[in-house]
């Protein structure tokens, strides 16, 4: 392949994942759907549902014009292989061509047959018509869902594909190509799983994350999954009518604090390890005196003349929760970011240790 080939090739891939995928850069940008067709789609927040009808069927049609893109820019970025004449071009060429055809014509069909009745065969809704009392539609139950979703107090969170909606009737999730609606009254929420980081790429923190399933108890509703950061889940629950269900082996990390300890017993395990002298008994934790002391300040950080850490001399005298405890207790509340790459004072002797000098102990 020619060099221009190949540059447009990975340019254009760049470019169609980052404008499906949609990063912070390209929102900043405007390159999205969402922005370039803002004129026709409206206000999200005037129309809630009007606006997602129109915005899911432009979103699903210019994704699928983007192989047609592709070819059409090859055209130039390839001139040689004369593809602007589809009779003269390799068999391989005419196949991606007819894809690329093939795959806005269905698009195009899919946006027409949900737009038939002034969108009442749109799969959302569809989804709000089970809502709808005998002697009304489904356009009853989207202005009664436009209505809450102005108001102020509702719960947000999320990124854009996979935002999540708390109303006071609805628990709502907007994805690229669809928008999910349960009504609070009928679902039933288990937290399934949840996901540690050391580090959130946004905020430098240790962050939680929880994937949240709501069924309801329609069978014609299709359950789905939401995912949120713990420290929101407290305000999530004060949202919600329904009670929130945990399965046996979910730690939910409401505070700060909570992800901190985590992230801190994470790293020390990774720190060397501290071998005990046979003749030296270890004693209960003077932190809590609920277990044994099970960590030992060694500098390992630097060599012993260098930085700022210092040698503590004293014995294992604290258990790894109640180190992690009194390292917490010593941070700026104001700058969580700083916490990992902070140095504290030995509770005991007072030598300034960092997370890489806190061993456990064998």
């Amino acid at each position: 392949m020619d060099s221009p080939e190949v540059t447009f090739t990975l340019a254009y891939l760049v470019f169609a994942v980052c404008f499906v995928f949609t990063p912070t850069e390209f929102h900043s940008a405007g390159l999205t759907v969402q922005n370039l067709l803002s004129g026709w789609l409206g206000s999200e927040d005037a129309a809630f549902v009007p606006y997602h009808l129109r915005r899911t069927a432009a979103t699903l049609l210019c994704h699928s014009l983007l192989p047609l893109g592709y070819y059409v820019g090859m055209c130039f970025a390839a001139s040689e292989k004369q593809l602007y004449y589809p009779s003269q071009t390799p068999e391989t060429w005419r196949a991606f061509l007819l894809l690329a055809l093939m795959l806005p014509a269905i698009a195009c069909t899919l946006i027409y047959y949900w737009s038939r009745d002034r969108w009442a065969r749109h799969p959302l809704a569809r989804t709000l018509a089970l809502y709808a009392l005998p002697r009304s539609g489904w356009r009853a139950v989207a202005s009664s869902v436009n209505t809450e979703f102005r108001r102020i107090d509702k719960f947000a969170t999320g990124v854009p594909g996979a935002r999540v909606i708390v109303t006071d009737t609805w628990v709502m999730k907007v994805t690229t190509y669809r928008v999910h609606v349960a009504q609070q009254q009928d679902v039933h929420l288990t937290v399934t799983e949840s996901q540690q980081h050391d580090l959130s790429p946004d905020s430098n923190l240790p962050v939680q994350l929880l994937t949240i399933r709501v069924a309801s108890a329609n069978p014609a509703v299709q359950a789905f999954n939401i995912r949120l950061n713990s420290t929101e889940y407290g305000e999530l629950c004060e949202k919600l009518r329904a009670p929130i269900r945990s399965a046996a082996n979910v730690v939910i990390h409401q505070s700060l604090g909570d992800l901190f300890l985590e992230t801190f017993a994470s790293l020390v395990e990774v720190n060397p390890a501290y071998s005990v002298p046979s003749s030296q008994d270890l004693e209960a934790c003077i932190g809590c005196m609920q277990t044994r002391a099970s960590v030992k300040l060694v500098k390992t950080c630097q060599a012993a003349a260098e930085g700022e850490c210092q040698q503590c001399y004293c014995r294992p005298m604290w258990c790894l929760t109640c180190m992690g405890k009194w390292f917490a207790s010593r941070q700026d509340p104001q700058r969580p970011d700083t916490w990992l790459a902070s140095r504290v004072p030995c509770p005991t002797c007072r030598a300034r240790f960092c997370i890489l000098d806190v061993c456990a102990v064998r």
